[in-house]
């Protein structure tokens, strides 16, 4: 698990669908929160995971330390870029 890698959630732009709560099997959100997508456990995310931001419909959720380049998947098709989602590489399913 990671020490410097979390999700952070927009709140202005979440509409607590509760997605990324749900997705997540990590315990970094509180389930007692739902559809609340507050981060409990930052230390439980995976590092360079960005399943439950793949998953955000909305691409309100960006990670500390992220260097990799990763935009939720909302904002590369704004952009133009191919919905091409990588696999997050933590081994929880995640596209």
């Amino acid at each position: 698990m990671a020490k410097k890698w979390y999700p952070v959630v927009d709140i202005l732009s979440c509409m607590e669908c509760g997605t990324c709560v749900n997705f997540c099997s990590h315990g970094v959100y509180d389930k007692k929160k739902a559809p609340s997508p507050i981060v409990i456990n930052p230390d439980g995310c995976v590092d360079r995971c960005h399943g439950c931001g793949n998953k955000c419909p909305v691409g309100a959720i960006t990670y500390v330390g992220d260097d990799t380049g990763w935009k939720p998947p909302v904002l590369r098709d704004k952009g133009g870029m191919p919905d091409v989602t990588p696999s997050c590489g933590c081994g929880c399913g995640s596209k």
